[in-house]
């Protein structure tokens, strides 16, 4: 296990400011039977590992000072869908092992071959303390057409998972999107995932009991801008699946030019999970490697920025609310009941 004590001093200096701009970004801190954070991140290349604290004249240029920085991030959920894992998983077994410890988790899909698969994986890391595996893991198949014929499948196999934290029980679907040669090559893709999910799993997600209950879908959409007339961003919520208000306008890219590739969405009145509405992004730009050109940091942390959510997993006040029939979604509902 690689300690603080450990570190090279530029290194506690980057996590310094790191952790100022976490507590900036209102991040919630991580509390039992209180919530959870879910969070999701395409880690660029997430493969080879340079295994040591200084650069790498060749290549990979990711080293423990990179993973430091990653683990840093990944410690303020409590559970991640990661995109562009490799298929080797050395720099991710070195997170969890080395730097993460014991209390942590991972579990990934298969390599995605072909051509379009970029021998890539999806995966999720997770808090053990915090949440557990439901025992829900696959990935996404798209059914024959109606005379047999096979349907065309995806690029990168979407894996869904599903979690426990306390009682509450969600599923997450991540996807890492075709980027193609443009806009219009991510298009069908898109459309066929939001379709899959809206009649296959959302469906199978209503009834009693069922394993898909909660579904969250989130990942690399390869989405340039979130706005309606964008037509990705139209054929993503096609089929009502709803991004929350607070990650609408939030840039998920390194560069300058602001894109938002990366998404987490449900569908409205299908997530029994409660909200507070907060939400957000980590935009660790100019806090670590602060003496390398942008470009350089993207190949060595990510050319992503990891996005997040926080869900509530208290539920003393409605169940209190209940037994004195008080509408919860009053204003100061408890106003009523006297010192």
């Amino acid at each position: 296990m690689y300690g603080y004590d450990q570190y090279p001093k530029v290194v506690c200096e980057d996590i310094v400011r790191l952790r100022r701009l976490l507590d900036r970004n209102l991040v919630p801190p991580r509390r039992t039977d209180d919530n959870i954070v879910v969070g999701t991140w395409n880690i660029r290349h997430f493969g080879a590992l340079h295994p040591a604290w200084t650069e790498n004249a060749g290549t990979p240029k990711r080293n423990l000072r990179s993973l430091a920085y990653i683990a840093e991030i990944i410690r303020r959920f409590d559970v991640i869908a990661i995109q562009e894992i490799k298929r080797e998983t050395t720099a991710l077994r070195v997170l969890v092992d080395e730097f993460l410890g014991a209390n942590w988790g991972v579990v990934l899909s298969d390599v995605a071959g072909g051509p379009g698969g970029n021998n890539e994986r999806l995966g999720y890391i997770y808090d053990r303390r915090r949440v557990t595996p439901s025992g829900l893991a696959g990935e996404i198949v798209v059914p024959p057409l109606g005379n047999l014929q096979p349907a065309e499948q995806f690029d990168r196999t979407p894996y869904v998972v599903g979690f426990r934290a306390g009682t509450e029980r969600f599923s997450l679907l991540t996807v890492h999107i075709r980027y193609g040669s443009g806009p219009p090559d991510r298009r069908a893709e898109i459309l066929r995932l939001a379709e899959y999910t809206a009649n296959e799993i959302r469906d199978r997600a209503r009834f009693s009991g069922a394993e898909e209950m909660n579904l969250i879908v989130l990942g690399d959409f390869n989405i340039d801008a979130r706005r309606e007339s964008d037509p990705l961003y139209a054929a993503f919520i096609s089929s009502g699946l709803t991004v929350p208000e607070p990650l609408r306008n939030v840039q998920t890219n390194y560069a300058q030019a602001a894109k938002h590739y990366d998404q987490i969405a449900w569908f409205m009145g299908d997530l029994a999970l409660l909200s507070r509405g907060a939400a957000g992004v980590v935009d660790f730009r100019n806090t670590v490697y602060k003496e390398l050109e942008p470009r350089q940091v993207t190949d060595r942390v990510s050319d992503h920025l990891p996005l997040w959510v926080e869900f509530v997993t208290d539920r003393s006040s409605e169940a209190i609310a209940r037994t004195l029939s008080i509408d919860l979604d009053a204003p100061e509902p408890f106003a009523s009941i006297p010192d």
